[in-house]
């Protein structure tokens, strides 16, 4: 599920992985990111996408990816499309993820003090 219990359970399980580390999270405006009782770790820094697009959301390019492997294909049952969606996702390698949604916008910049 989606919902603020589990974002901040997320968020908290986030914050102690490599705790030192400052981690920067690229969100969409969904509302359970931006509930008033989210309590956000002291080295997490959320960064909202402007509202209305998606171009910008890299799960978008990810989903993408995946309908454009699957388009022009039929499959008998749904069982058989969801077989597919799921092999597709776990032939998914960081090479090809980095090609999909590796924006230069998104990279860190060391002058920048970021």
């Amino acid at each position: 599920y989606c919902n603020g219990e589990l974002f901040q359970k997320y968020l908290n399980e986030l914050s102690e992985y490599k705790p030192s580390e400052y981690k920067i999270l690229i969100l969409d405006n969904g509302a359970f990111h931006k509930m008033q009782t989210l309590i956000v770790p002291t080295n997490i820094h959320l960064l909202f996408i402007p509202p209305y697009s998606p171009e910008l959301n890299p799960a978008e390019k990810i989903w993408q990816y995946i309908k454009d492997k699957l388009s022009n294909k039929i499959f008998k049952t749904l069982e058989k499309l969801s077989e597919e969606i799921s092999l597709t996702y776990q032939n998914l390698t960081d090479e090809i993820v980095h090609s999909i949604v590796g924006y230069d916008m998104y990279k860190i910049t060391p002058h920048l003090g970021v």
